[in-house]
C-alpha cells in the first residue's frame, strides 16, 4: 500500500478531518500550547454545562479568512460568571479585572480573556456553532462579532496597536459582508480603506 501524507481529494470527509487537525496543530504551534490549555479549558466549560461563546479575533476568523491571534476572547452567560471564576481558579491561573477574567497556564502562550461587561450579555444566546481552530465552538453572531469590534475600536483605554487591529478586523468583515456597513459608525468608516 502506498503511503500518502494527505488524504485523497476524493474522500471529502477524510480531507475535512485532516484540514481541521492541521488548523489546530498550526495554531497550537504558534501559541506554543504544550499544556493542551485550549482543549482543557473548553473541555472544562463543556463538562460543567457553562454557556459561552467565542468573540473577538477568533470570532472574526470564523466568518472570514483567518489570521493568527494569540488571544481567545469569550463571553460566559451572566448567571454563570461567578461559577466559572471559581471553577477555573481550581484548574488554571486566574486574574480578575474590572470587566474581564484572564486565564492562563504555564506551558502555553495562549491568553484567554473572559469579558464580563454587561453589554455582552446577549451574545451567548445569539451564538451559533462554527469552526474555530479546527474545533466546533459556539461563536457570537456575525452582527455581535462586528459590534464587539466596534466597541473595541471606540475604547480609548485600549492600546493604539490593539485598536488598529480591531479596525483591520472590521475591514475584513465588511469586505466579506458589505451589507453590514450601515451598522458601523461614520467616524470608524472614515478610518477604513474599504
Amino acid at each position: 500500500m502506498l503511503y500518502r501524507r494527505t488524504p485523497s481529494p476524493y474522500d471529502p470527509a477524510r480531507l475535512l478531518s485532516w484540514r481541521k487537525m492541521r488548523a489546530l496543530t498550526f495554531w497550537k504551534t504558534i501559541v506554543m500550547d504544550k499544556a493542551n490549555f485550549l482543549e482543557n479549558f473548553i473541555g472544562l466549560l463543556r463538562a460543567h454545562g457553562i454557556r459561552f461563546c467565542v468573540i473577538g479575533g477568533h470570532a472574526v476568523n470564523a466568518y472570514v479568512e483567518p489570521v493568527v491571534t494569540l488571544d481567545l476572547d469569550i463571553v460566559v452567560a451572566v448567571d454563570q460568571i461567578e461559577q466559572v471564576e471559581t471553577l477555573l481558579a481550581s484548574h488554571f491561573q486566574v486574574k480578575r479585572f474590572a470587566h474581564s477574567i484572564n486565564v492562563s497556564v504555564p506551558g502555553s502562550d495562549l491568553r484567554v480573556q473572559i469579558q464580563t461587561g454587561p453589554r455582552y450579555a446577549g451574545f451567548v444566546e445569539r451564538a451559533s456553532e462554527r469552526e474555530v481552530l479546527g474545533i466546533v465552538l459556539p461563536v457570537a453572531s456575525l452582527e455581535d462579532t462586528l459590534q464587539g469590534k466596534i466597541w473595541a475600536v471606540q475604547d480609548v483605554s485600549r492600546r493604539p496597536s490593539k485598536r488598529q487591529k480591531d479596525l483591520a478586523d472590521i475591514a475584513r468583515l465588511l469586505e466579506a459582508y458589505p451589507e453590514l456597513r450601515e451598522r458601523v459608525p461614520e467616524d470608524i468608516l472614515k478610518q477604513l480603506l474599504v
